[in-house]
């Protein structure tokens, strides 16, 4: 595999909270999106995931409690955990998860 310019990849997918798989790890996928300050319904999976903010934002509400996590700073969202995305979370984001199919 090559280098990946990760700001490079999240700039020019389609939109904002669409995202792109970078690589893959074990039972592991590395995405990169772009946040655009509008919310995200909550969610939960089956598996933990890291979030790991490259430049910008991300404002969580992680089981009703605020998270703020900024640039260069990474959170961990237990497996089961319900959480969602605030306004005003900007910038570059990369998710680390586990995939289903992988997973098994």
């Amino acid at each position: 595999m090559s280098v990946v310019k990760v700001s490079e990849a999240a700039a020019v997918l389609p939109r904002a909270w669409s995202s792109t798989v970078l690589g893959r790890v074990g039972a592991a996928e590395v995405k990169v999106l772009r946040m655009d300050e509008l919310p995200v319904e909550e969610e939960r999976h089956a598996e933990p995931e890291v979030l790991l903010v490259l430049d910008g934002l991300l404002e969580l509400d992680v089981e009703g409690a605020a998270v703020t996590v900024g640039s260069g700073e990474m959170y961990v969202v237990a497996a089961g955990t319900a959480h969602a995305v605030r306004p005003g979370s900007k910038g570059t984001l990369v998710i680390v998860e586990a995939t289903e199919a992988l997973a098994r």
